[in-house]
C-alpha cells in the first residue's frame, strides 16, 4: 500500500505565519507538521509516499525532507500549480498509484494519535473499486463533512452532508481516507463546486451513493491544525511522539 499527504493549500487562517511559510511545515513541537502524517504512514508500514505541494514552498519541502530516507520513507513530490480543491490535488496521484494498487490519503494539517495499521488491514479486506474513510466524535459537527449511516447496513455511509447547520451525527469525517485506483475515474466525474474547486466530498459522496464506502472511527486524539489554538494544542499532544 502506498501513502499520499496533501500539503499544498494557503492556510489564510494562520496567517501571519503561514505568509511566511506553508502551513504544514509550521513547526509542532520540534518538527514541522507534515513530518507526523509521513511518521504515522510509516508506523503503518507505508514507506513509498507521495506528497502533493505547492510550487512556492516546494523548496523549503525538498530541502528539509530530501529523499525522506532520513525518515524512513522514499518520497516522490508533485507539485499542485493553484489551489482547486482537495479532489484535484489527489488526482495529481494517477499515475504515482499503479493498477491494483491500495493507498491512504492523509490531509497534511490532519494529525492524530491513532496506528493506522488495523484501518488499512480492514480496507484491504474490502472489495476493490471501494472507499473507506475515518470518523471522529466531535463538539461542532457543523465546521465538518459530517456522515450520514446507511439505514440498511450500519457500516457504511449513506452521504455525507458538508457543514451543516442541523447535523444529524456528531461524527466528523477527518482528512484520512483509503482508495484503490478507481478514484481517479470518479474524480473526471464531478463538476467544480460554486467556489470553483473539485471537493472531496463529491468524491466520497459517488462512492456512498453506490453502497461502496465504510467508515472507522478513530478512538485517539485527531486534529486539523487550522487553527492557532489547534497547532498549540498538537504541538503538546506531539511534540515528543516521533523518533
Amino acid at each position: 500500500m502506498k501513502g499520499v499527504i496533501l500539503a499544498g493549500g494557503k492556510g489564510t487562517r494562520l496567517h501571519p505565519l503561514t505568509r511566511l511559510m506553508n502551513k504544514h511545515l509550521l513547526p509542532v513541537g520540534k518538527y514541522p507538521m507534515v513530518c507526523y502524517g509521513i511518521d504515522r504512514l510509516r508506523r503503518g508500514g507505508i514507506t513509498d509516499i507521495l506528497l502533493i505541494i505547492s510550487k512556492q514552498s516546494a523548496g523549503q519541502y525538498t530541502d528539509f525532507l530530501g529523499s525522506g530516507a532520513e525518515f524512513g520513507v522514499n518520497l516522490t513530490y508533485k507539485i499542485q500549480e493553484a489551489a482547486g480543491g482537495i479532489a484535484e490535488a489527489l488526482e495529481l496521484a494517477e499515475g504515482f498509484i499503479l493498477p491494483g494498487e491500495r493507498f491512504v490519503v492523509l490531509l497534511g494539517d490532519n494529525l492524530f494519535l491513532e496506528d493506522l495499521t488495523p484501518y488499512m488491514e480492514k480496507y484491504a479486506e474490502q472489495p476493490p473499486g471501494t472507499a473507506k474513510v475515518l470518523l471522529k466524535p466531535v463538539e461542532d459537527a457543523r465546521r465538518y463533512g459530517v456522515p450520514v449511516f446507511d439505514d440498511k447496513d450500519a457500516s457504511l455511509i449513506a452521504y455525507i452532508e458538508e457543514k451543516p447547520e442541523q447535523p444529524k451525527t456528531n461524527f466528523c469525517v477527518t482528512g484520512i481516507y483509503m482508495y484503490d485506483e478507481a478514484v481517479f475515474g470518479i474524480i473526471k466525474r464531478i463538476a467544480p463546486s460554486g467556489r470553483g474547486e473539485l471537493e472531496i466530498t463529491d468524491v466520497n459522496n459517488i462512492y456512498a451513493g453506490e453502497g461502496k464506502l465504510s467508515y472507522d472511527v478513530l478512538k485517539e486524539w485527531w486534529s486539523d491544525a487550522g487553527t492557532f489554538e489547534s497547532l498549540q494544542e498538537a504541538g503538546q499532544k506531539l511534540g515528543n511522539t516521533l523518533p
